[in-house]
């Protein structure tokens, strides 16, 4: 197969980038290579970034306004650009895009939102330089780039095994209101593992039998990583309880955090929460639950016409 990039002059092509909740996260232990065996049932959300990706004759740029985001090789939609950079067979640096990312998905808060910028990279970048690698070569190129990227590319609700990147599409759940709560800090997916290493620290690596590879473990839905960062951040548990006073119909801990979503059956009732919720200590917003159809329909990247 022809990868040359063949990159039309004053090309547009803008994606939207989801946030997922993990509506349970199983940790059952660390594996002999050193990551976590993990089940985990991720659920994507109508919230989302915007990737806006030009064609331009100059050096890969990485515009972006919100705070903490970085402009350089360590924003995974750089990386992103580069595997498929290096799937079109390029010579010499990435260069001749302009990314503009407009942030809505708060950082280290657990929603998935670099992993699904990075994955939107990679949607939106073949589109511009016109490559089209089949999915199994997209899968590829997303789990180089972290374990929940390849979850990005698939959207709806699915489990997660292994690392969390082995994806076993599931039916979509009844829709939702979600409330998001994000605390006036923000946990690192490195301190939430290492917190949950520390308190499991005399546990001996997992190993599983055969009947346990794609299911989840028997019992109710829980965040196994959310003991250990409300023990170093008891807000967590105080955002978690009162979702539930509000009358959440479930409420947790997003992945590693620090956002904490609450489940509800009517907007009023959500609305009310996301308000009472929002304070000097936290931000909370309102979105929705987002099937698989949906999800793809909205994630399609668009060529804009050029001006």
């Amino acid at each position: 197969m022809d990868r040359r990039v063949r990159a039309p002059r004053a090309s547009t092509v803008r994606a939207r980038a989801f946030a997922k909740i993990n509506l349970t996260l199983r940790v059952l232990g660390l594996r002999r290579d050193g990551y976590h065996e993990l089940r985990t049932a991720f659920q994507s959300l109508a919230l989302h970034d915007t990737l806006t990706c030009t064609a331009t004759d100059g050096p890969f740029t990485i515009e972006c306004a919100a705070e903490g985001v970085p402009g350089d090789a360590s924003n995974l939609v750089w990386r992103a650009a580069d595997a498929l950079w290096q799937y079109g067979k390029r010579k010499g640096p990435l260069r001749g895009v302009r990314v503009r990312l407009e942030k809505r998905i708060p950082i280290q808060a657990g929603l998935g939102g670099g992993s699904s910028d990075a994955a939107a990279a990679l949607r939106a970048l073949a589109a511009l330089w016109r490559l089209e690698p089949d999915p199994g070569e997209l899968h590829r190129m997303a789990q180089t780039l972290g374990a929940d990227v390849p979850y990005f590319l698939t959207g709806g609700t699915a489990l997660g095994v292994e690392r969390g990147d082995l994806l076993f599409p599931l039916g979509d759940q009844p829709p939702w209101w979600v409330v998001l709560v994000r605390p006036d800090f923000g946990v690192s997916t490195k301190e939430a593992f290492g917190w949950w290493d520390a308190d499991h620290a005399a546990d001996p690596p997992v190993q599983l039998p055969g009947a346990l590879h794609r299911g989840l473990p028997a019992g109710d839905w829980r965040n196994d990583l959310e003991p250990p960062v409300a023990r170093r951040r008891p807000e967590i548990a105080r955002i978690t309880n009162a979702l539930r006073d509000f009358g959440a119909a479930y409420a947790a801990m997003s992945g590693s955090g620090s956002a904490v979503f609450g489940l509800f059956a009517g907007e009023r009732t959500a609305t009310r929460a996301a308000r009472a919720m929002t304070g000097a200590r936290s931000s909370a917003v309102i979105t929705r639950t987002l099937g698989r159809r949906p999800f793809h329909t909205r994630s399609t990247p668009r060529t804009l016409a050029a001006r």
